[in-house]
Protein backbone atom coordinates (compact mmCIF):
# COMPACT_ATOMS: atom_id res chain seq x y z
CA UNK A 1 0.00 0.00 0.00
CA UNK A 2 0.65 3.71 -0.75
CA UNK A 3 1.13 5.35 2.66
CA UNK A 4 1.18 8.91 3.53
CA UNK A 5 2.71 10.70 6.13
CA UNK A 6 3.95 14.20 7.23
CA UNK A 7 6.86 15.33 8.68
CA UNK A 8 7.59 17.20 11.49
CA UNK A 9 9.52 18.51 14.53
CA UNK A 10 10.19 20.02 17.77
CA UNK A 11 12.81 21.97 18.40
CA UNK A 12 14.50 20.05 16.27
CA UNK A 13 13.19 16.50 17.51
CA UNK A 14 11.68 14.96 14.48
CA UNK A 15 9.09 12.95 13.65
CA UNK A 16 6.86 11.07 10.92
CA UNK A 17 3.24 11.72 11.47
CA UNK A 18 0.87 9.09 10.58
CA UNK A 19 -3.35 9.19 10.69
CA UNK A 20 -4.47 5.61 11.17
CA UNK A 21 -8.26 7.27 11.39
CA UNK A 22 -8.03 7.59 8.20
CA UNK A 23 -5.69 5.06 6.43
CA UNK A 24 -6.01 1.09 7.20
CA UNK A 25 -2.33 0.78 8.04
CA UNK A 26 -1.03 -1.96 10.90
CA UNK A 27 2.30 -0.65 11.86
CA UNK A 28 5.06 -3.18 12.81
CA UNK A 29 8.81 -2.89 14.03
CA UNK A 30 10.21 -4.07 10.83
CA UNK A 31 8.06 -0.63 9.42
CA UNK A 32 9.03 1.58 12.31
CA UNK A 33 13.21 0.68 11.49
CA UNK A 34 12.79 1.29 7.79
CA UNK A 35 10.93 4.40 7.82
CA UNK A 36 12.94 6.14 10.18
CA UNK A 37 16.03 4.81 8.80
CA UNK A 38 17.96 8.24 7.55
CA UNK A 39 19.46 6.89 4.88
CA UNK A 40 16.92 4.18 3.25
CA UNK A 41 13.84 5.45 4.77
CA UNK A 42 12.25 8.77 5.35
CA UNK A 43 14.08 9.30 8.39
CA UNK A 44 13.42 10.78 12.51
CA UNK A 45 13.83 10.42 15.64
CA UNK A 46 10.55 8.62 16.51
CA UNK A 47 7.05 7.74 14.67
CA UNK A 48 3.72 9.11 16.10
CA UNK A 49 0.88 7.02 15.20
CA UNK A 50 -2.95 8.82 14.84
CA UNK A 51 -5.98 6.39 15.98
CA UNK A 52 -9.45 6.29 17.23
CA UNK A 53 -9.03 6.45 21.05
CA UNK A 54 -10.53 3.31 23.25
CA UNK A 55 -11.39 5.92 25.90
CA UNK A 56 -15.00 7.73 25.07
CA UNK A 57 -13.83 10.13 27.34
CA UNK A 58 -10.66 11.48 25.17
CA UNK A 59 -10.37 12.83 21.54
CA UNK A 60 -7.40 10.36 20.26
CA UNK A 61 -5.53 7.36 20.71
CA UNK A 62 -1.24 8.56 20.43
CA UNK A 63 1.50 6.00 19.97
CA UNK A 64 5.01 6.78 19.97
CA UNK A 65 7.31 4.45 18.33
CA UNK A 66 11.58 5.04 18.67
CA UNK A 67 13.65 4.44 15.49
CA UNK A 68 14.79 1.21 16.36
CA UNK A 69 11.05 -0.28 16.69
CA UNK A 70 9.93 -0.12 20.22
CA UNK A 71 7.23 1.46 21.19
CA UNK A 72 7.37 4.30 24.21
CA UNK A 73 4.81 5.37 26.70
CA UNK A 74 5.72 9.51 26.37
CA UNK A 75 6.65 12.03 24.03
CA UNK A 76 6.33 16.34 24.81
CA UNK A 77 7.54 17.42 21.95
CA UNK A 78 5.89 14.14 19.47
CA UNK A 79 2.78 15.85 21.47
CA UNK A 80 2.95 19.27 20.35
CA UNK A 81 3.12 18.14 16.54
CA UNK A 82 0.13 15.68 17.58
CA UNK A 83 -1.97 18.55 18.46
CA UNK A 84 -0.95 20.49 15.11
CA UNK A 85 -1.57 17.88 13.04
CA UNK A 86 -4.85 16.59 13.99
CA UNK A 87 -5.79 20.39 13.47
CA UNK A 88 -4.18 20.79 10.14
CA UNK A 89 -5.74 17.17 8.93
CA UNK A 90 -9.40 18.63 10.22
CA UNK A 91 -9.80 15.40 12.01
CA UNK A 92 -10.55 17.67 14.95
CA UNK A 93 -11.43 21.97 15.30
CA UNK A 94 -10.78 21.95 19.00
CA UNK A 95 -8.27 24.19 20.59
CA UNK A 96 -7.75 21.68 23.65
CA UNK A 97 -7.70 18.42 22.61
CA UNK A 98 -7.29 14.71 25.21
CA UNK A 99 -5.55 12.41 24.18
CA UNK A 100 -4.71 8.81 25.58
CA UNK A 101 -0.91 7.80 25.57
CA UNK A 102 0.44 4.30 27.06
CA UNK A 103 1.73 6.64 29.96
CA UNK A 104 -2.47 7.92 30.66
CA UNK A 105 -4.58 10.84 29.75
CA UNK A 106 -2.09 13.97 28.88
CA UNK A 107 -4.12 17.20 27.31
CA UNK A 108 -3.19 19.58 25.02
CA UNK A 109 -3.60 23.24 24.18
CA UNK A 110 -3.09 24.61 20.58
CA UNK A 111 -1.73 28.27 20.93
CA UNK A 112 -1.04 31.30 18.15
CA UNK A 113 2.16 30.84 15.66
CA UNK A 114 1.93 27.03 16.28
CA UNK A 115 2.91 26.76 19.51
CA UNK A 116 1.39 24.02 22.05
CA UNK A 117 1.33 23.65 25.90
CA UNK A 118 1.02 20.46 26.85
CA UNK A 119 0.23 19.11 30.49
CA UNK A 120 2.24 16.31 30.88
CA UNK A 121 0.88 15.32 33.94
CA UNK A 122 2.56 14.94 38.07
CA UNK A 123 5.94 13.55 37.85
CA UNK A 124 6.55 10.05 39.34
CA UNK A 125 9.46 10.03 41.78
CA UNK A 126 8.88 6.59 43.63
CA UNK A 127 11.94 4.33 42.18
CA UNK A 128 9.23 1.12 41.60
CA UNK A 129 7.75 3.28 39.39
CA UNK A 130 10.16 5.40 37.10
CA UNK A 131 11.49 1.95 37.32
CA UNK A 132 15.13 2.61 38.95
CA UNK A 133 16.61 -0.20 41.21
CA UNK A 134 16.94 1.93 44.60
CA UNK A 135 15.86 0.85 48.26
CA UNK A 136 14.14 4.22 48.92
CA UNK A 137 13.58 7.69 46.93
CA UNK A 138 16.26 9.88 47.81
CA UNK A 139 16.85 13.44 46.71
CA UNK A 140 19.48 12.26 44.41
CA UNK A 141 21.21 8.64 43.72
CA UNK A 142 25.14 8.03 43.65
CA UNK A 143 24.95 5.76 40.15
CA UNK A 144 28.89 4.29 39.72
CA UNK A 145 30.10 4.14 36.27
CA UNK A 146 33.62 3.02 34.81
CA UNK A 147 34.42 3.12 38.83
CA UNK A 148 33.45 6.72 38.96
CA UNK A 149 30.10 7.78 41.34
CA UNK A 150 28.13 10.09 39.50
CA UNK A 151 24.55 12.03 41.50
CA UNK A 152 22.19 11.76 39.66
CA UNK A 153 18.42 12.87 40.18
CA UNK A 154 15.77 9.91 38.20
CA UNK A 155 11.98 10.57 37.50
CA UNK A 156 9.90 9.37 35.63
CA UNK A 157 7.42 11.57 33.50
CA UNK A 158 5.91 8.74 31.97
CA UNK A 159 8.87 7.44 30.27
CA UNK A 160 12.10 6.92 32.68
CA UNK A 161 14.72 9.58 33.09
CA UNK A 162 18.02 10.19 35.12
CA UNK A 163 19.45 13.77 35.07
CA UNK A 164 23.00 15.07 35.57
CA UNK A 165 23.98 18.40 36.96
CA UNK A 166 27.39 19.65 35.13
CA UNK A 167 29.51 23.03 34.42
CA UNK A 168 28.75 22.84 30.31
CA UNK A 169 26.94 20.87 28.66
CA UNK A 170 28.86 22.06 25.48
CA UNK A 171 32.19 20.18 27.73
CA UNK A 172 29.65 17.30 29.00
CA UNK A 173 30.93 13.95 27.75
CA UNK A 174 27.37 12.66 26.36
CA UNK A 175 28.65 10.57 23.61
CA UNK A 176 30.42 7.89 26.17
CA UNK A 177 28.51 8.79 29.21
CA UNK A 178 25.22 8.71 27.47
CA UNK A 179 24.79 4.97 26.50
CA UNK A 180 26.38 3.83 29.70
CA UNK A 181 23.89 5.36 31.86
CA UNK A 182 20.63 4.86 29.60
CA UNK A 183 22.00 1.38 29.99
CA UNK A 184 22.69 0.66 33.51
CA UNK A 185 21.31 -2.14 35.50
CA UNK A 186 19.86 0.04 38.08
CA UNK A 187 16.59 0.62 35.00
CA UNK A 188 15.42 -1.89 34.25
CA UNK A 189 13.72 -0.82 30.55
CA UNK A 190 16.54 1.38 30.32
CA UNK A 191 16.82 5.59 31.10
CA UNK A 192 16.75 9.21 29.21
CA UNK A 193 20.02 10.93 30.48
CA UNK A 194 19.89 14.57 30.88
CA UNK A 195 23.19 16.69 31.26
CA UNK A 196 21.92 19.75 32.34
CA UNK A 197 23.84 23.53 33.28
CA UNK A 198 22.20 25.53 35.12
CA UNK A 199 22.28 29.20 33.85
CA UNK A 200 20.69 31.08 35.92
CA UNK A 201 17.27 30.10 38.09
CA UNK A 202 15.26 30.72 35.43
CA UNK A 203 16.90 29.04 33.02
CA UNK A 204 19.24 25.89 31.77
CA UNK A 205 20.54 24.45 28.70
CA UNK A 206 20.34 20.51 28.08
CA UNK A 207 21.11 17.88 26.09
CA UNK A 208 19.81 14.24 26.18
CA UNK A 209 20.76 11.07 25.18
CA UNK A 210 17.54 9.13 24.75
CA UNK A 211 17.06 5.53 25.05
CA UNK A 212 16.62 3.73 21.79
CA UNK A 213 17.85 6.99 19.95
CA UNK A 214 20.77 8.66 20.67
CA UNK A 215 21.68 12.26 21.62
CA UNK A 216 18.21 14.13 19.75
CA UNK A 217 18.29 17.85 19.09
CA UNK A 218 15.32 18.19 21.91
CA UNK A 219 13.70 16.46 24.22
CA UNK A 220 10.40 17.14 26.02
CA UNK A 221 10.08 14.84 28.88
CA UNK A 222 13.77 15.26 29.26
CA UNK A 223 13.65 19.22 29.67
CA UNK A 224 10.35 18.67 31.92
CA UNK A 225 12.46 15.83 34.01
CA UNK A 226 15.13 17.95 34.40
CA UNK A 227 13.12 21.12 35.73
CA UNK A 228 11.29 18.69 38.16
CA UNK A 229 14.64 17.43 39.72
CA UNK A 230 16.16 21.38 39.70
CA UNK A 231 13.03 22.85 41.29
CA UNK A 232 13.08 19.80 43.60
CA UNK A 233 16.75 20.64 44.78
CA UNK A 234 16.16 24.28 44.87
CA UNK A 235 18.71 25.01 41.82
CA UNK A 236 15.49 26.69 39.56
CA UNK A 237 12.52 28.25 39.94
CA UNK A 238 9.22 28.14 38.52
CA UNK A 239 9.16 28.94 35.76
CA UNK A 240 12.29 27.80 33.17
CA UNK A 241 13.09 28.12 30.43
CA UNK A 242 14.96 25.58 28.65
CA UNK A 243 17.61 25.57 25.87
CA UNK A 244 18.16 22.69 23.54
CA UNK A 245 20.28 22.41 20.66
CA UNK A 246 16.94 22.58 18.52
CA UNK A 247 15.85 25.45 20.30
CA UNK A 248 13.53 26.41 23.43
CA UNK A 249 11.13 25.21 25.41
CA UNK A 250 9.23 26.65 28.36
CA UNK A 251 8.52 23.98 31.31
CA UNK A 252 6.54 25.40 34.52
CA UNK A 253 5.88 22.99 38.03
CA UNK A 254 4.24 24.29 40.82
CA UNK A 255 5.67 21.50 43.35
CA UNK A 256 5.13 18.46 44.16
CA UNK A 257 1.63 16.20 43.06
CA UNK A 258 1.45 18.81 40.31
CA UNK A 259 1.50 18.66 36.95
CA UNK A 260 4.05 19.90 34.94
CA UNK A 261 3.21 22.18 31.76
CA UNK A 262 5.72 22.20 28.66
CA UNK A 263 5.18 24.94 26.10
CA UNK A 264 7.08 25.07 22.58
CA UNK A 265 7.04 25.14 18.95
CA UNK A 266 5.93 23.20 15.88
CA UNK A 267 6.99 23.23 12.23
CA UNK A 268 5.47 20.86 9.34
CA UNK A 269 8.50 19.68 7.40
CA UNK A 270 7.24 18.40 4.47
CA UNK A 271 4.50 15.86 3.39
CA UNK A 272 4.93 12.52 1.25
CA UNK A 273 4.19 8.42 1.00
CA UNK A 274 5.86 5.80 0.57
CA UNK A 275 4.73 2.36 -0.61
CA UNK A 276 4.91 -0.27 2.44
Amino acid sequence: MQLHFTKMHGAGNDFIVIDLISQDYTICPQDVRRLANRHLGVGCDQILTVEAPHNPQVDFRYRIYNADGSEVKQCGNGARCFAIFVREKKLTRKRTIRVETAAGVIELRALQNNEVEVDMGAPEFEPEKIPFAATARQQSYALLIDNTELEIGSVSMGNPHAVLRVESTSQSEVERLGPLIESHADFPQHVNVGFMQIVSEKEIKLRVYERSVGETLACGTGACAAVVYGISRSWLSDPVTVALPGGKLSVSWAGEGQPVIMTGPTAVVFEGSIKI
